[in-house]
């Protein structure tokens, strides 16, 4: 057969059709539209799962990104997964992270360390048999989405900016097409915005915001300027803010703003700090040492040497350990990664002026790592602690080292019709219409550097609250307003006031939304509704079908004697001495009636089964009562059966509901045993996740 090809000519209005080495053109319009289902703008890790679930959901459909990555911070760098509770995280999100653990069972993922030598510790620490695992590698990453890409067909285009200015087309409150910087024009029925920045929803029309509100405004205590909140990340007492210390003259050093901090608890337009979220590694054969950048300005860091010079002991730096002996590296102290001040243009600035304002972030950044690791005023335990480690010579090779994908931590918010706040947080406020939760610590970085009443440099704007258990993210804060757009989803730039958005914004979080809006957006379609009428029991069932986790119900706590299976009475036969067939994973991150439990991690697959077998004291009637932890995305429809004296009774256990019998257990019945019985547990066509525990045969009468 003849060799038959296309070429596009991207930017030309050509395409080149060769045949045998014929040459023919065609003058087709570079802005004849390319049709889909649903458009999703935003390769994010959002952006992925979006598209995929769009796929599931038997729909055409394209991911865009303005980049040449996929996955966003996930790719570019956040290998410590922030989470909060990973019991919250379900779906395809969950997914991610179960395709990263089979990553690193591959003996070749393990390049610069044995498998049995790393280390992971925190929140994200994999226990023993779990399924997922939460820390990896930035090439890691991006090999797991690209495979997962290919897998499932997902049509995605990169390098392709959106036209901010005229390329949103909205025709009677729905957005019809739009084209992009290279004339590209894309036309869906559904759109979805999974940027950081948000800038499909700016240019649609739909009301946002950025910054900080006023507390006053929704009746919150963390919002707006916070002075009082100096706990963390900041300078220790007594750093001189001015060129020439003591006079005030001489003027301020770099990056001190002259006219904070501001009203407390009063609105402003100060955006939290950004940075890179280094990968690095202490790895001789594959570390690039710290250089100093062309452009270096030593007074940068007069404001670290003078902070280090009044006291200060600590390592400037999160160096959370990744697999293969690297690290994700975070902000830490008064000054350090975090490039406080200098992003307030961002949310709204050209592609130009985010360029700029992220070479800056680079150049400082750089410079600040060639200081710690070179200056001489740098304390000899932390400059050579630093000096041994270096950017990696197999991650982002094409900067070495150093990723283009800034750590956007928060920019453009939309305004919907239902705000998220500090309240739905702590849940002083309840929403009904969740479409997944959120789990982590509201969460600011500082948003400005000032001179305080005393004379005295001092970091501002890092608030960190926790102690509340997770909560629900309402439907309505992703769509917005229904007058505004009625085919968009927002899943990344949600309706959330600072403080929300500060808690919500994590990159598992985000991948659950992502899925809820392409469910959404193909249940819009089908129906040929806008997005805001989309009902929500409908669209409920089908969530939580796809084991997204839309409730939680923290288990109870454990009486004194919970672990203690000998001070319990009656016959009891812990899982751990079961005969497990099929997916059961141990987890511990309950203790369990004895030492943690096991699931059947989702796979509703009927082929999981747990055979608990106890011999009995005397025969008799015994009461038969089921243990395990309970959760919101736990099934309700756990099939048991139950083999005893006259034959075998079968029954359902609702995991969501707590145990009746002391919070241990719950009872499927009682039965007529000789010498023995047998319990089966399984998971076919369950609604959820099914816990085995343990299995009690309780004496009638006990």
């Amino acid at each position: 057969m003849p060799l038959v090809w296309w070429e596009m000519m991207k930017f030309q209005k050509f395409f080149l059709l060769t045949v045998s080495g014929i040459v023919t053109s065609f003058n087709l319009s570079a802005a004849d539209p390319e049709s889909f289902d649903v458009v999703v703008y935003g390769g994010t890790s959002a952006g992925i799962v979006a598209g995929i679930q769009s796929l599931e959901m038997g729909k055409t459909v394209l991911v865009i990104e303005p980049t040449d990555r996929e996955g966003g911070l996930t790719t570019g760098g956040l290998g410590q997964t922030d989470i909060g509770n990973k019991q919250v995280i379900g779906g395809l999100s969950r997914k991610f992270y179960e395709r990263i653990a089979a990553h690193y069972e591959k003996q070749e993922s393990w390049k610069w360390e044995k498998r049995d030598e790393y280390k992971d510790s925190g929140q994200t620490r994999t226990a023993q048999g779990e399924a997922t695992m939460w820390t990896f590698e930035p090439g890691a990453a991006l090999e797991v989405y690209r495979e997962w890409i290919a897998e499932t067909g997902l049509n995605f285009v990169h390098k392709e900016p959106l036209n901010r200015k005229s390329g949103v087309k909205v025709n009677e409150g729905r957005i019809t097409e739009i084209t992009m910087e290279s004339g590209r024009v894309f036309t869906g029925k559904m759109f979805i915005d999974a940027t950081y920045e948000g800038d499909l929803m700016a240019a649609a029309g739909v009301s946002y915001t950025f910054g900080r509100e006023a507390n006053a405004q929704y009746g919150e205590t963390l919002n707006g300027v916070q002075t009082k909140m100096d706990r963390y990340h900041n300078f220790v007492k007594g750093v001189d803010p001015y060129r020439v210390k003591g006079d005030p003259e001489s003027g301020l050093l770099p990056f001190l703003d002259p006219v904070g901090p501001g009203q407390e608890g009063g609105a402003d337009k100060r955006i939290q700090a950004y940075c890179y979220r280094m990968c690095l590694t202490d790895h001789p054969e594959n570390r690039i040492p710290f250089h100093k950048p062309e452009g270096y300005e030593e007074e940068w860091y007069e404001l670290l040497l003078r902070n280090f010079e009044a006291g200060e002991k600590g390592m400037p730096w999160i160096n959370s350990s990744m697999p293969n002996r690297k690290t994700d590296t975070n902000n830490r102290t008064g000054f350090s990664t975090d490039f406080i001040g200098q992003n307030y243009d961002y949310p709204e600035a050209s592609y130009a002026g985010r360029d700029a304002i992220a070479r800056r972030h680079l150049l400082y950044q750089q410079g600040l790592m060639w200081t710690l690791a070179n200056h001489p005023r740098i304390p000899d335990p932390i400059r050579n602690g630093v000096a041994k480690w270096g950017m990696c010579k197999d991650e982002f090779t094409e900067g070495q080292g150093w990723q283009k994908q800034l750590y956007v931590r928060e920019a453009r918010r939309m305004v919907s019709a239902f705000v998220m706040t500090q309240n739905h947080c702590q849940q002083k406020e309840k929403v009904a219409d969740g479409v997944g939760m959120g789990a982590y610590t509201m969460d600011s970085h500082n948003t400005q550097r000032y001179v305080t009443a005393d004379g005295f440099a001092k970091n501002e704007g890092d608030v960190e609250v926790g102690g509340f258990p997770p909560y629900p993210i309402s439907y309505q804060s992703i769509v917005p307003k229904e007058a505004e757009c009625k085919n968009l989803l927002v899943p990344v730039c949600l309706s959330a006031t600072h403080m929300a958005f500060g808690s919500i914004r994590m990159e598992p979080v985000f991948m659950v939304l992502g899925q809820s809006a392409a469910t959404a957006a193909s249940m819009a379609i089908d129906e040929g509704i806008a997005v805001q009428k989309v009902g929500y029991e409908k669209l409920k069932a089908r969530l939580e079908a796809d084991s997204q986790v839309l409730d939680y119900i923290a288990p109870p706590k454990p009486p004194a004697n919970y672990t203690a299976i000998s001070s319990l009475q009656g016959i009891i036969v812990d899982e751990s001495k079961a005969k497990l067939t099929g997916p059961w994973t141990r987890s511990s991150l309950e203790k369990g009636i004895h030492e943690g439990y096991h699931h059947d991690g989702g796979t509703k697959d009927g082929n999981a089964l747990a055979e608990f077998s106890a011999t009995l004291p005397t025969p008799g009637e015994y009461d038969v009562q089921i243990a395990y932890s309970i959760n919101g995305n736990r099934a309700t429809n756990v099939p048991v059966k139950i083999a005893h004296a006259d034959g075998e009774d079968g029954a359902t256990v609702n995991q969501r509901k707590s145990p009746a019998v002391g919070g241990l257990f719950t009872s499927v019945g009682t039965f007529r045993f000789e010498k023995s019985g047998k319990v089966t547990i399984s998971n076919k066509n369950v609604d959820g996740f099914v816990i085995i525990d343990a299995v009690r045969w309780l004496p009638k009468g006990n």
